[in-house]
């Protein structure tokens, strides 16, 4: 597809590229197409960029500006790190916390097949119950195997949630797929609850790789730019699919579509809920932080890091 091959990075042509990521706006990849032949609007390539697992990644205001110089050599610094892992048996992992769902017997996008007149019947105000609660789906993409992991909470996106739920792939998935890991790669966004700049993160961090006896590699995709994860495209929208169209009625019923998912590409997904609480607002101190082995990487160390599980001496 000449889209695709628009927004491709350097190692261009490469099926086996981690990631794929556009700088580039829909009205400039409208006018590249138009040079090649293909008449087509923005708005357009836009909707075929959502179709191939693209999201836009608003701006975040960070002390060096909006769009870094840096932006694509973090891709390519990531892409290689990604490429080492994989290539010396090394478990990667991407995560993310997918789009928080409304629970209920509420309308949910889509369609579905059903018996012709028996549609399924939800409720007709699409109003939220306070003492239902939304769902939190922390999802885990394991690169290697095309495996997905997903936790689903029913309190906050925070940073403890989140390295419960890796933690809890580690142990049930992780140490048992990969017995002779000595390391393992995280890829996660810049910012939310596995955001670089989130202390309680390097915190929990710390703990697993103490406790699971490997190095943990952090690779931030860097802020305000449009980027493709294989998280996005092999398992949240494959998730998305799978349940179009039918209610999310308990965070057991939202569970088990989750686990139903698949694809052409044999995509395995594993999920559970986890009815755990996690506080917001947990304050960590410069002496706590200053005490996680942490070791910066030379490029852009605040979004390249590795943990040690031996604490400092």
């Amino acid at each position: 597809m000449a889209l695709d091959a628009l927004v491709e990075p350097e190692s261009r042509g490469d099926p086996m590229c981690p990631l794929r990521w556009t700088a580039k706006s829909t009205r400039t990849l409208a006018k590249e197409l138009a040079n090649q032949g293909y008449q087509i609007s923005h708005v357009t390539v836009a909707e075929l960029l959502h179709q191939m697992g693209y999201s836009l990644q608003g701006n975040a205001k960070e002390n060096e500006g909006i769009q870094h110089p840096d932006r694509d050599a973090q891709f390519l610094h990531l892409n290689n790190q990604v490429e080492v892992h994989l290539a010396e048996g090394q478990p990667v992992i991407s995560v993310d916390t997918k789009k928080k769902e409304v629970v209920g017997n509420l309308k949910n996008a889509g369609v579905q097949w059903s018996e012709k007149g028996s549609p399924t019947r939800v409720d007709v105000h699409d109003f939220p119950d306070p003492e239902v609660g939304k769902a939190v789906p922390y999802g885990i993409y394991d690169q290697g195997a095309n495996e997905g992991f997903v936790v689903v909470g029913d309190d906050g996106d925070t940073a403890q949630f989140a390295v419960s739920s890796i933690t809890r792939w580690w142990d049930q998935v992780g140490r048992v797929a990969y017995p002779e890991a000595k390391r393992l790669l995280i890829t996660a966004d810049a910012g939310g609850s596995n955001g670089y700049r989130t202390r309680l993160w390097k915190i929990e961090l710390a703990k697993l790789a103490k406790e699971a006896g490997i190095e943990i590699t952090v690779c931030h995709f860097p802020p305000g730019t449009s980027k493709w994860n294989k998280i996005e495209h092999r398992l949240f929208s494959a998730i998305s699919m799978n349940w179009r169209g039918q209610p999310l009625v308990t965070h057991q019923v939202v569970v088990e579509l989750i686990a139903g998912t698949t694809n052409n590409g044999g995509l395995k997904v594993r999920a559970q809920l986890d009815q755990g609480y996690y506080p917001i607002g947990i304050k960590v101190t410069d002496k706590e932080l200053a005490s996680v082995p942490i070791t910066k990487h030379d490029f852009h160390g605040e979004w390249n890091y590795t943990i040690s599980p031996t604490a400092r001496s």
